[in-house]
């Protein structure tokens, strides 16, 4: 080494540290050839004069980028800025770091606890401009050095990755061919059990009743502890399930740079968090058809879409799952004034009683409630629209279920069947292994008879599973094609069966509808909604909605004022009869009787009918008696308004005033009709007269 004479006696005095490091775990374990040269910097610095010399190795593995992690080098910083080092030894300046600020701090310290530099190429005073200008250039370049490496690995990785050859590793399903391309997995278990999530997954519209429905069956998984480990079988966890739903490999699509990378300080140091999800288009690759997939890429994109609209709480536009409430719109209706999702709760006996409001602003201003209504009604309207829309396509759905019935086996009985072939191989493979064992070494004998007897267990319950739910589905056969045909016919019954699943009808619905819009009309007591169609088209519905104090089954208005009117002329008991002859029904749908009257006449302070309060009225029999004529006479005397009557609704009764018996016009007409003649005609009101008036 030159510069020797840069060494003191003030330099020996004090013991010399040597700095040992290489950047990855990988490098000390393989490339023994530069840790033997740093380490024999040792032997140098006792050759340089130092009996004392300090070998710093805790930082092996670990990068030069930073000395946040890096104890071995704060601990040298430390010593030297303490004035207990006489001189630092590196093989190269890298080694000690390959970031200005740590290595400029260490300079500066050097500087003023006169403390010599010592690398391969020569001795440093840092003292000495010559000598700190060529450690300061050593220091950049070094810094620059690790910037270029990075740029040329991640140049070399991107061209990799654009071709699609760059494989880091692959999820459960999958593994690399000998010609390095991705391929399906060869355990036919493996792949049945992946395709089986992406089916229940279109059938069930939700991740969560995917997992449910595997967790209940006890339908177990593949799964790997490690990127390149062993597969092993596990009963699943909801982010198993959205891995696989996620993945666009499982789409048969390469993609590289899903994830990014930032950067925090955290306690003064900065910390790197990975895994931050982009959005698509910020993708680095993406290679469509790049290897087999279990779905398509069609497949793909519906599902993102279905995952994102099932999310609560991520946006006014998010439709939320479909949930088992029988509110059939649940998710679909927003508010016309402020634009936000409606919410739904939850009244009545067994709270099966939707009513739906916007409360956004209430909840998060504390302003008023927008909007509020009761949700029997608006779902039977919207219900109406869409069976118009799914009754002509029944038929044709029918037959295609009845098709894809016919040839398809249980799911769960081909999942349980694949275990336990599994299990039957796992089985004759521990017995095979104990029958090799010499009868001699009890010990391995013992472990391996307990091994056989576990798998023989495991082979005797799956094989009584199995046989459990192939009798159960003996049992509970699939409808024929008659039945299916025969149920499409009556469509209509089958959607308002009480057993139908509220979750199935609620996705057939977001099929067809986007959203619907909704407003309150006030003035007019109604509900405003449009709904908006897939495909652009649009539809108004005009609800009535029950004023303050009504409710579902209140009897209708018109129904009220006509006992309102009748009361003033008749009994309970002859009102009840002439509701009745008129169709009428109470609230709940029966038929009038007197008590009913009298009740619904107390519930709306109606007064009760008293003879004598009303001038006498004559009913058609009555002044027909009178007259001696026939009552169509009566009728037609009536129409051509020879007779004053009156009538307080269409169809009812007609009630006469008997003074317009004793009428002059009345008597004639009625003589005439008894001599054997016509009613005598009447000018019509509706007649031209041709003649102009003198007047």
């Amino acid at each position: 080494m030159n510069g020797s004479s840069k060494i003191g006696p003030q330099h020996l005095a004090r013991p010399a540290m040597v700095y040992v490091r290489q950047s990855t775990l990988d490098q000390v374990r393989h490339h023994h050839e530069s840790r033997r040269r740093q380490y024999d910097l040792a032997a140098k610095a006792r050759t340089l004069g130092w009996t004392e010399v300090v070998v710093v190795d805790e930082d092996q593995g670990k990068s030069g980028a930073s000395s946040a992690k890096r104890t071995g080098f704060q601990r040298l910083v430390a010593e030297v800025g303490l004035g207990r080092v006489g001189a630092v030894l590196s093989v190269e300046v890298s080694r000690l770091a390959r970031n200005n600020r740590d290595w400029y701090h260490l300079l500066d310290l050097c500087g003023l606890m006169d403390t010599i530099i010592v690398d391969d190429e020569g001795i440093y005073d840092v003292r000495q401009t010559n000598d700190r200008l060529l450690l300061g250039l050593k220091g950049t370049i070094s810094e620059a050095e690790l910037s270029w490496f990075r740029q040329r690995a991640q140049a070399g990785l991107l061209a990799k990755a654009q071709r699609g050859e760059l494989i880091l590793g692959l999820p459960v399903g999958y593994t690399k061919g000998a010609d390095g391309r991705i391929e399906k997995h060869s355990d036919r278990r493996v792949r049945e059990a992946i395709d089986l999530v992406f089916r229940k997954f279109i059938e069930f519209g939700s991740a969560r009743q995917v997992l449910l429905w595997l967790r209940q069956h006890e339908v177990r998984v593949p799964a790997r502890s490690e990127r390149e480990g062993p597969i092993f079988w596990r009963l699943p966890v909801y982010q198993t399930i959205i891995k696989f739903l996620r993945n666009p490999i499982y789409a048969g699509a390469y993609a590289f740079g899903r994830t990014a990378t930032s950067t925090r300080v955290i306690d003064g140091a900065a910390h790197k968090v990975r895994g931050n999800r982009k959005e698509r288009a910020q993708w680095t690759v993406l290679l469509r058809d790049h290897h087999e997939g279990y779905i398509g890429w069609e497949d793909y994109e519906r599902h993102q879409r279905m995952l994102a609209e099932n999310a609560q709480m991520k946006g006014l536009m998010v439709k939320g799952a479909a949930r088992k409430g029988p509110s059939l719109l649940a998710g679909l209706l927003r508010c016309r004034r402020c634009g936000r999702k409606l919410h739904v709760a939850y009244s009545g006996t067994h709270s099966q009683v939707p009513r739906y409001h916007c409360r956004g602003a209430a909840l998060n201003h504390g302003s008023d409630f927008c909007i509020s209504f009761g949700g029997l009604r608006v779902d039977a309207a919207v219900t109406h629209e869409v069976l118009a829309v799914l009754a002509p396509g029944a038929i044709e759905a029918a037959l295609k279920s009845a098709s894809d019935a016919a040839g398809k086996q249980s799911e769960l009985e081909r999942a349980v069947g694949l275990e336990l072939e599994q299990a039957e191989y796992e089985a004759e493979r521990a017995r095979r292994q104990y029958d090799a064992v010499e009868p001699e070494n009890r010990l391995v004998a013992a472990t391996l008879e307990s091994r056989w007897n576990t798998a023989l267990r495991s082979v005797s319950e799956l094989g009584a599973r199995l046989e459990a739910i192939r009798t159960q589905g003996s049992s509970d056969p699939l409808p024929d094609r008659e039945t299916l045909l025969k149920l499409a016919r009556q469509f209509d019954e089958v959607w308002h069966h009480p057993a139908a699943d509220h979750r199935l009808k609620k996705r057939l619905v977001r099929l067809l509808i986007e959203e619907i819009l909704a407003n309150v009309n006030e003035a007019e007591s109604s509900i405003e909604l449009v709904i908006h169609w897939k495909g652009g088209k649009h539809t108004e519905l005009r609800i009535p909605k029950n004023r303050t104090g009504q409710h579902s089954r209140s009897t209708d208005k018109e129904v009220v004022e006509v006992v309102r009117e009748l009361a003033h002329r008749l009994p309970d008991s002859q009102i009840a009869r002439v509701l009745n002859r008129l169709g009428y029904r109470t609230g709940v749908g029966n038929g009038f009787t007197e008590p009913r009257v009298k009740s619904l006449r107390n519930y709306h302070s109606i007064a009760v009918f008293k003879p004598g309060s009303e001038p006498p009225r004559l009913t058609i029999e009555k002044a027909a008696a009178h007259l001696g004529v026939s009552t169509s006479t009566v009728r037609h005397m009536i129409e051509r308004g020879l007779i004053e009557a009156a009538r307080p609704i269409p169809y009812s009764p007609w009630a006469i005033d008997p003074k317009s018996l004793l009428t002059e016009p009345v008597r004639s007409a009625a003589a005439a009709v008894t001599a054997g003649g016509k009613l005598p005609r009447t000018q019509s009101a509706q007649q031209l007269n041709l003649i102009k008036s003198t007047t």
